[in-house]
């Protein structure tokens, strides 16, 4: 009984390692990464290098995975690309495996003495994910050698000989019950490491070893496969792809299974590391000759999950929001941004369906931003519910600021939605219904600040893109030059009522209404620019200080209307 518990000790440990190993490399170096892959996706050799290299890092080619198929989603990768890219993960898995399987016990115990110590002094800086990795990496190498220690009294054991023996008549049980146990471990890593101390503990044979390897490989393909299940056609086709490969990979070498399973017998090696040699021949081979075969590979998968036609897709149904990224800040954040800036896309349409308002007096633009705002309403819920998801695991203070100026871009996009509404509806109810028009010259005034605010809108979604200090400046400058403007067209409108302009007279009011609500909407723009002037120190609390010999900007009122 206690072999055993510590049997399932040992596999939770490599599991377990296996998670903080992952998760810390995509918490440093996710955005990286993401980066480096997406580069690398122009030449299908170099993308399946490129993903053999982000695996040894990760020790998880599910997590490469769920990188490339949400990157492929995005349209950042082609299919192809993005098979190319898994094929090179599985090398990648293949040859952690081989150096996880040596006898690393001192360096086990020194990796986690050293990861808790600078775990524990260095929290919340860059060191503590550095020290979660030692953590894992260690944790992984121990937990092999209690799987190790653990599986030898079983040998002796009459219970534990027939459980096994069950599964080693029938090779294709032996790699259904190989991949079930990889996915429900999230790891083929450990499974082909299990494989590999019970063959050296002669708990199984070569032959079934063998079998429970290929097992343990299409686990990880199904793994793929059922993580991304509710997922759009254009994610799902690489993880299909992916296992795909692996059941035609596995279908060539079953029938062939005695055969290798007697030559690497032949061998003058280790059965355990015969195990280890196997598994990453296999891949290195799949990787050779799938490398041929990406583009029909891709064009097949295309078949097989047809891309949504746009009439289908649900521009209200976020496209960025991947909720296999969240334990990832980096990521997470960087999908978040994507969303917030589609969001900033429906609000500049609002704004030029409320201009064509304005001069046309186009009913049915008013119902188009009516329809609109509902789509921003629900975008903006849809952010807010997955930042919110993002905030449970611990970020740097970089991420956690960006976190912070995505819900504020995103709250400010919603309030300007509401209030292009709000001015949509006035138009409709005090112009068009009562068959008023503004005059000429106040006509031309709500036109320019119009214009004006839809230059500021795309300024502020660079600004939010680029935190770049000189276009926040401008965006400032600009909430200036607006305000100036404001009061000069009610300079202006004040002297046509006192001429008794008649159509000043009858829209007066909806006038004023309108240049205030296009003040506030600029206000919202703005206020964008402040955390990154603050942060960059060229912000005090009623002005920007002085940058350049030509540039002293006085800027008050900073957010009163944000």
């Amino acid at each position: 009984m206690t072999s055993l518990l510590n049997l399932l000790a040992g596999i939770a440990l490599l599991v377990w390692g296996t998670y903080l190993v992952r998760s810390s490399m995509l918490r440093v170096y996710g955005a990286e990464l993401r980066r480096f892959l997406t580069q690398s996706a122009n030449n299908r050799f170099v993308a399946l290098f490129a993903g053999l290299a982000v695996t040894g890092l990760l020790q998880s080619s599910t997590a490469t995975a769920l990188l490339t198929t949400s990157f492929s989603g995005s349209g950042f990768i082609a299919t192809h690309s993005a098979l190319a890219i898994m094929l090179g993960a599985d090398v990648g898995t293949a040859l952690a495996a081989l150096f996880l399987s040596r006898d690393l016990t001192a360096v086990s115990s020194l990796l986690i003495f050293v990861g808790v110590v600078v775990f524990l002094s260095k929290q919340r800086t860059l060191a503590e994910h550095w020290g979660r990795f030692a953590i894992g990496l260690g944790l992984m190498m121990h937990a092999l050698h209690m799987v190790v220690a653990a599986t030898k009294p079983l040998t002796q054991n009459a219970g534990a000989k027939a459980l096994f023996g069950s599964i080693s008549g029938d090779p294709l049980l032996d790699v259904v019950v190989a991949a079930a146990f990889a996915v429900v471990a999230y790891s083929s890593l450990a499974v082909v490491l299990l494989t590999s101390a019970l063959t050296a503990s002669q708990v199984i044979g070569l032959d079934t070893a063998i079998a429970l390897v290929l097992g343990a490989n299409i686990g990880s393909g199904v793994l793929a496969v059922l993580m991304t299940l509710k997922a759009k056609p254009d994610v799902r086709r690489v993880p299909l792809g992916n296992l795909l490969f692996k059941l035609l990979g596995a279908a060539l070498i079953l029938p062939l299974l005695s055969y290798f399973a007697t030559a690497l017998s032949a061998q003058a090696i280790a059965p355990a590391f015969a195990v280890i040699l196997f598994h990453l021949a296999f891949n290195v081979a799949l990787a050779i000759i799938g490398i041929a075969l990406v583009q029909p590979m891709a064009r097949l998968t295309e078949k097989l999950l047809p891309r949504q036609s746009e009439a289908i897709e649900d521009s209200a149904q976020p496209k960025y929001l991947d909720s296999q990224t969240l334990t990832t800040p980096s990521l997470a954040l960087a999908n978040a941004s994507r969303e917030a800036l589609r969001v900033g896309d429906f609000v500049e349409q609002m704004l030029a369906s409320l201009g064509r308002l304005i001069r046309d007096q186009d009913r049915a633009a008013a119902e188009y931003v009516k329809n609109l705002d509902d789509t921003v309403d629900s975008l903006y819920k849809a952010i807010k519910l997955y930042l919110t998801k993002v905030s449970r695991t611990p970020m740097t203070e970089a991420e956690s600021r960006r976190w912070t100026d995505i819900i504020s871009f995103t709250i400010n996009l919603e309030q300007v939605g509401d209030i292009i509404e709000k001015s949509s509806n006035d138009v409709v109810q005090k112009n068009i219904d009562r068959q008023r028009s503004f005059s000429p010259a106040g006509l031309a005034e709500l036109v320019d600040l119009h214009e004006r605010l839809r230059v500021n809108l795309g300024l502020a979604m660079n600004v939010f893109l680029n935190n770049d200090v000189q276009d926040a400046q401008r965006l400032v400058e600009e909430k200036v030059k607006f305000r100036e403007l404001e009061m000069v067209n009610y300079e202006r409108h004040l002297a046509r009522l006192a001429d008794q302009t008649v159509q000043s007279l009858e829209t007066s009011s909806l006038h004023l209404d309108l240049m205030r609500d296009l003040k506030r909407i600029n206000s919202h723009f703005c206020s964008v620019a402040y955390p990154i002037l603050e942060a960059a120190g060229v912000l005090s609390e009623s002005r920007l200080r002085k940058v350049s010999h030509d540039r002293d900007i006085t800027v008050m009122e900073a957010q009163r209307d944000a």
